[in-house]
Parts: C-alpha cells; sequence; structure tokens
C-alpha cells in the first residue's frame, strides 16, 4: 500500500496538470506570440524561475486537494499568490523593459492568475473544498492561457 501511493504520489500530480493543461489551454489558445524573445536576459531568468516555483507549488497543491489538507493548499496558493519573484528583484530599469517586451495582455493575463491564486487560498482557509477544486481549476486553465498565448516557444504544442 505504501508503494502503491508513492509511486501515486508522484505521478498524480503530473497527470492532473497534464490534463489541465490539454482541456483547458487548447480551448484558451490564441494568436501565440512568444514574449521570451524580447526578454532581457535577467528578465528571462527571472520570469523561469517564477514559472518553476509554481509549477512546484501547483504540483504539491493538487496533492494536498486530493489528500484533503485544506491547511497545506492554503500555505501554498498564499505562496503562488505572493510569488511575485519577477516584480521583487527587478530595477527601475528592468520594469521598464518588461514593459516594452511584453504586451498589456500578459500583465493582465499574470494579474488575474495572482488573484485566482489568492482565491485559492481562501477557500482552503474557509475549508471549502468545492471552491478548492474550481479555483485550482481556474488556475490552471490560467497558466495554459497565457502558455498558449505568450509560450510557444517553450510549449509548441500550444502553436496552432
Amino acid at each position: 500500500m505504501a508503494e502503491m501511493y508513492s509511486r501515486n504520489r508522484l505521478t498524480l500530480p503530473g497527470f492532473a496538470v497534464a490534463a489541465y493543461v490539454a482541456l483547458g489551454g487548447l480551448a484558451l489558445a490564441q494568436a501565440a506570440e512568444p514574449v521570451s524573445p524580447k526578454l532581457t536576459p535577467k528578465l528571462l531568468d527571472l520570469l523561469r524561475k517564477e514559472m518553476l516555483s509554481i509549477n512546484d507549488a501547483s504540483q504539491e497543491i493538487l496533492a494536498a486537494l486530493v489528500t484533503g489538507d485544506d491547511a497545506r493548499v492554503a500555505e501554498l496558493a498564499q505562496q503562488v499568490h505572493d510569488s511575485f519573484i519577477l516584480r521583487q528583484s527587478m530595477t527601475p530599469e528592468d520594469k521598464v523593459d518588461l514593459m516594452a517586451a511584453v504586451p498589456e495582455g500578459f500583465v493582465q493575463q499574470d494579474r488575474a492568475f495572482h488573484e485566482i491564486s489568492a482565491a485559492l487560498a481562501q477557500a482552503a482557509r474557509d475549508g471549502d473544498r468545492a471552491r478548492q477544486q474550481e479555483q485550482f481549476s481556474r488556475m490552471t486553465e490560467a497558466c495554459s492561457a497565457c502558455h498558449a498565448q505568450y509560450a510557444t516557444d517553450r510549449f509548441p504544442d500550444f502553436a496552432e
């Protein structure tokens, strides 16, 4: 039993995230315009670090959701909301460079994503499991939508 749980613990988050991406992202895909080629090396590095952090937290959130660990979901979702590695590490010059490189839609999608993660944290603090599932789904759909529009160089399956 412990071996089966350990094996499922490693694969379940990956399968579920892939399913959310496949189902949510494809329907939301729009004209692709990758932003990474327009970013400075520093901004690209910061963005990658933030995305890796969000990916790790998302996988842990899924594991906490399926085990009913509301406190862990709340903690991780709040960390995602507060992650803003890009913003926290940017100089005023970096901010000018970022705003020159990304369209307003990218900024709006980023803000919406972080609002969704805050809503997930609140749902977990409230112990509302149905709302947690809904917000987590919205969160992963937001990831897919952004990747489909702004990261097709990194995720070419979205480029259609």
